[in-house]
């Protein structure tokens, strides 16, 4: 039995806690998806898979089901420190070709550096696997350029969460997270 997801949605989410755990359930409370047994799995976007909300994709789902999902998550309980969880997205322009998801989770690092982050890692890993030829060391904003310009991929977004971590050193999770559904 082959399964090939035919959608993906993307969520995020920031829980707080006494406890790692605790923090890591209310951070998936908040994207929406605590009531789902998590299957994490690698990180190819399926090719022709249709990007759709976090609504549409949550509506029909049910407790306890199976789902697999490309996780980037992290916590911490150093007050006052940032955090940040990323799921970067890279698609091709040809529908049949499989694209790329990324993780990334960093202390430290903003929204913008780290959604760009992983961004730049989905769009390299897609890049490669095309033989599109770039200079590693290139800032983003000049690979993602270089990748458009190619022709080969089309798209690339993220989906990034960040928190500052309780300051009365409360265990602090963020998550970001792409569900793959059928």
């Amino acid at each position: 039995m082959t399964f090939v997801p035919k959608k993906v949605f993307f969520t995020k989410g920031v829980g707080v806690s006494n406890t790692k755990l605790g923090s890591f359930e209310e951070a998936l409370r908040s994207a929406g998806i605590a009531q789902f047994n998590l299957v994490t799995v690698s990180s190819i976007m399926p090719p022709g898979a249709k990007v759709i909300s976090r609504e549409e994709g949550l509506s029909g789902m049910h407790a306890g089901e199976i789902v697999f999902t490309v996780m980037a998550r992290i916590s911490s309980c150093e007050p006052n420190r940032l955090i940040s969880a990323s799921i970067g997205t890279a698609l091709p322009a040809e529908p049949a070709i499989h694209g790329y998801l990324s993780e990334h989770h960093s202390y430290g690092l903003n929204q913008e550096k780290c959604g760009d982050y992983s961004e730049d890692l989905a769009a390299s890993m897609l890049a490669s696997t095309m033989g599109i030829e770039f200079d590693v060391d290139a800032a983003w904003n000049e690979k993602e350029e270089h990748f458009k310009m190619s022709g080969k991929i089309v798209k690339t977004f993220n989906t990034t969460q960040t928190a500052v971590v309780d300051k009365n050193g409360k265990w602090t999770s963020v998550i970001a997270a792409a569900i793959l559904r059928p």
